[in-house]
């Protein structure tokens, strides 16, 4: 599999709101968890392009990814700019 324990683990402490492994519930560290997943298949999806299973789970996590991403602006705008800082996701 492409996420293993490991990596995982490492996105977690990374962007986890308390900085321990265990923070796995927090807006930021999802948001990671599903930007990770995004990168991965929009690779795949390079190049298999009529995989058409894996472009519907695409669209999924991207509209997860947002919903998140909403949340976390309603309830505290320096964090979402944190998040979309650090992650890159504007340009």
């Amino acid at each position: 599999m492409y996420l293993s324990k490991e990596k995982k683990k490492e996105i977690f402490e990374n962007h986890g709101r308390l900085k321990s492994k265990n923070d796995t519930g927090s807006p930021e560290a999802q948001i990671a968890l599903f930007t990770y997943r995004i990168n991965h298949l929009t690779g795949h999806l390079k190049k298999n392009k009529k995989d058409y299973s894996t472009q519907q789970g695409l669209l999924r996590l991207v509209g997860k990814r947002r919903k998140l991403l909403n949340y976390l602006q309603k309830i505290d705008i320096e964090r979402y700019r944190a998040i979309i800082a650090e992650l890159k996701l504007r340009r």
